[in-house]
């Protein structure tokens, strides 16, 4: 405590002002939600990045119940984490309902680069939340 305490009286006699810094909330509501033509069950919002643009990104996608993302690969790693529901994931160029790892509420999975996977809200609605580095891409293996 008194180690603290000097260090913070030293950094008022010299001049050093803290700022103190507020943070900003991205609300998802506010972002600007599209749906991919050929996938009208997903909305998503890019809330952090781009996939254009070099960097981290967050890109945030809803799934109706039912829905499917078809097979289909990323140039970069995705990290995927499940906000709300359980989202289904497969590996391979096909869709196998028989060969699909149930992701539940706060688990995540990790799609790597090139790797083809896809998704399906099997049981209801999701919401989940995808991260990586951009730039990236999505390409459909149709």
């Amino acid at each position: 405590m008194r180690t603290s305490m000097i260090a913070l009286t030293a950094a008022v006699l010299s001049g050093v002002v803290v700022a103190q810094v507020q943070p900003q909330p991205l609300l998802p509501e506010q972002a600007s939600w599209f749906s991919p033509p050929a996938v009208p069950a997903l909305k998503a919002a890019w809330l952090v990045g781009s996939e254009q643009a070099a960097g981290p990104y967050l890109l945030r996608v809803r799934l109706a119940a039912g829905g499917r993302f078809p097979p289909h690969t990323h140039p970069d790693t995705r990290y995927t984490t499940v906000l709300s529901g359980t989202l289904y994931v497969g590996f391979g160029e096909r869709v196998d309902e028989t060969a699909v790892v149930a992701v539940p509420t706060g688990a995540l999975y990790e799609a790597p680069a090139g790797v083809p996977h896809w998704v399906w809200a099997r049981d209801g609605d999701v919401e989940y939340q995808e991260s990586g580095v951009a730039p990236t891409a999505t390409r459909l293996l149709r």
